[in-house]
């Protein structure tokens, strides 16, 4: 096993030889390094599977904390805003880590096509949790990057790897937390459809008995199930979503808060600047500015 994980830290580390993240030429696999603990930031986790070979990160989802390193993965079965951190990293053994996004649309079809054994343990709330990591997930990820030197080969074998791992996804320790998302007409499905509503809507008012209406539930139950799987309301996740966004249009376009407020649906500046200020430690102005000056720095 600490071979496995040595080695995938060797792959890594040689594929971001020059520079912080790679997106692969494999559909869903990035690779990351840092040489620094970082500030705590912002973002959303998609569908994924997230493994670290060296160094280790930590992740708030709401009040709940998740770590994961070189011996517990990551995964995650929808979309979910956080504040995620490296919490160790140096230059002498940098943070390396992965991310493989997941399709829950072929997750389904391997659970009916396959005669899947039992999952481990019985599902959690959350659409977050930490495993342990296993050698045969680790070295189907070791074969899945050693494609990158093989360019040719990744539109045939890279599916079947990706398989692979879906499969130990599945049997492993949290394989019945992915399971019942990805099971039709479950209550966890249910959700997951309202949480792809609000994030193609989230600059829209939001109405809670008609997106309950809208996955066929009551307003309490749907509220209950909405907060035993992302930690927040549905109120709560749809101001992340604006407030990622601002500070994405903030960041890559020149524009004012005010002009961003309204874009991401507020209808008051002062409100906007109050809530940007308690997610993301400053005001607009103030945190895009700071932001800037980090990354002009760090590409010095």
């Amino acid at each position: 096993m600490e071979n496995a994980v040595e080695d995938l830290g060797k792959r890594i580390a040689r594929w971001t030889e020059h520079g912080e993240l790679l997106t692969t030429a494999i559909p869903g696999l990035a690779l990351f390094r840092r040489e620094e603990p970082t500030e705590p930031s912002s973002g959303i986790y998609e569908p994924s599977i997230c493994l670290v070979a060296q160094g280790a990160k930590r992740v708030l989802l709401g009040e709940d904390t998740y770590v994961y390193d070189a011996q517990h993965y990551l995964i995650t079965s929808v979309h979910l805003p956080t504040v995620v951190q490296i919490i160790s990293a140096s230059r002498d053994k940098p943070y390396l880590g992965l991310r493989l996004t997941l399709d829950l649309g072929e997750v389904s079809q391997m659970m009916v096509d396959s005669k899947l054994p039992p999952p481990h343990r019985l599902p959690s709330n959350r659409g977050m949790a930490t495993g342990e990591v296993t050698q045969p997930l680790v070295t189907a990820f070791n074969r899945l990057i050693d494609l990158l030197g093989d360019p040719q080969d990744i539109p045939i074998l890279a599916p079947i790897m990706q398989k692979e791992i879906v499969y130990r996804l599945l049997t492993g320790d949290q394989g019945a937390r992915l399971r019942q998302i990805a099971s039709a007409g479950s209550q966890s499905h249910q959700i997951a459809r309202a949480i792809d509503w609000l994030k193609g809507n989230y600059t829209e008012p939001l109405r809670i008995d008609d997106l309950a209406r809208q996955v066929n539930m009551s307003t309490s139950t749907f509220h209950h199930h909405f907060r035993a799987l992302t930690a927040m309301s549905p109120l709560q996740y749809q101001k992340r979503l604006r407030l990622n966004e601002a500070r994405r249009l903030m960041l890559v376009q020149p524009l004012d808060a005010t002009t961003v407020a309204f874009q991401v649906g507020y209808e008051s500046t002062s409100q906007f600047n109050r809530e940007y200020s308690r997610l993301f430690g400053s005001p607009p102005l103030r945190d895009i500015k700071n932001l800037r000056q980090m990354s002009a720095v760090e590409t010095m």
